[in-house]
């Protein structure tokens, strides 16, 4: 049997207008923004959308303003809870604003963020996110043509093209560095994942290492080539136990490695944090019911995509020549928790 052709009658906006009883304008503005609509005609909108089918044809609505209404976001990982977290409500703040986001991941490889920017170049978006202020010579000439806001997030640096949301990771690694010493840390170790590409990490690692050098103690810096993992936390302190028996402080790159530095303390009938004290970064759900529950960074990854998102919205509102390249510090907060407890001397094992 031959297969029935299917319809190319393609539902319009007049026909979604006429069975809402409303204008074809009132049904634009629903789309681009629901909020915006009288509470009396949004639902007989939303209903007729849905019976119809209708679909809107982004594209074809942003031809004469030579942009798609989409943002493109680049971003080192997208399996990486800090970026999901930061993602996900820049995403429910466009939606608000009738944007999708078009999503791409490094993986952290070099050159791979020049690809994923002049492809969603090539989409005319109305926004560019990515992630970091270090880029290479390529992705940093695409940012400096692109005819849209571009936004930088997760990091700070000396000169936006518009705009910057994020915090110090050498700050955090500070932070980490006196609260360690304040418990009396005297053999350290820092623990990180590929630190070479991942340059965030390599910031805390080097705030917390320079603050500990100038307190006089040397910090063993175990970089870690593969994925941060809780495997790669306690392959990690196996292989320091090796080098320092004695290693009384361990801060990790992030709560997952960190995550596995305590299942091996565990095995190894190493006590947290009377024989070892452990610190990580990011605050992830875990963090806080881990046993013991675990010392951390909060970076507050949310309010950097809702900053991000609302920046963005009010740039694409306003013209041009009134833009100013615009610094936000989110900051970020020292999370202090069991597994950095101070132990007194009558409590030592």
């Amino acid at each position: 049997m031959p297969r029935s052709r299917r319809s190319t009658n393609r539902v319009t906006m007049d026909d979604v207008a006429a069975r809402a009883r409303v204008s074809a304008s009132s049904v634009s503005l629903f789309l681009r923004n629901p909020d915006a609509v009288s509470p009396r005609i949004a639902p007989r909108i939303k209903q007729a959308i849905e019976v119809l089918g209708y679909v809107p044809n982004l594209l074809a609505g942003s031809l004469a303003a030579a942009r798609t209404r989409a943002i493109g976001v680049v971003v080192p990982s997208l399996g990486n809870a800090f970026f999901s977290a930061t993602v996900a409500a820049m995403q429910k703040e466009f939606d608000r604003h009738g944007y999708q986001l078009l999503l791409g991941a490094t993986e952290y490889e070099p050159g791979r963020e020049a690809d994923l920017v002049r492809t969603f170049l090539s989409w005319s978006p109305t926004a560019l996110v990515v992630t970091g202020c270090r880029h290479d010579d390529e992705t940093r000439t695409l940012l400096r043509s692109a005819r849209a806001p571009v936004a930088e997030m997760w990091e700070l640096g000396e000169q936006p093209f518009d705009l910057q949301v994020g915090f110090s990771h050498y700050k955090a690694g500070e932070a980490v560095a006196r609260h360690m010493l304040e418990i009396g840390a005297k053999r350290v170790a820092f623990i990180g994942a590929r630190m070479k590409s991942d340059v965030r990490a390599h910031q805390r690692c080097e705030g917390f290492s320079r603050s500990m050098l100038k307190a006089g103690i040397d910090v063993h810096i175990e970089n870690v080539p593969g994925d941060a993992s809780p495997k790669t936390g306690a392959h990690a302190l196996a292989d320091i136990l090796r080098r320092m028996p004695d290693v009384d402080s361990i801060a990790c790159s992030n709560d997952v490695i960190a995550l596995g530095v305590l299942f091996e303390a565990q095995r190894r009938g190493l006590a947290v944090p009377q024989q070892l004290r452990v610190a990580g970064f990011g605050d992830l759900p875990f963090s806080e019911e881990c046993v013991p529950p675990l010392t951390t960074v909060q970076p507050r990854a949310t309010q950097i995509g809702l900053s991000i998102a609302r920046e963005l919205m009010e740039r694409v509102e306003q013209p041009a020549d009134e833009q100013e390249p615009r610094i936000v510090d989110s900051g970020f907060e020292l999370v202090i928790r069991a597994s950095t407890q101070r132990i007194e001397a009558s409590q030592e094992p």
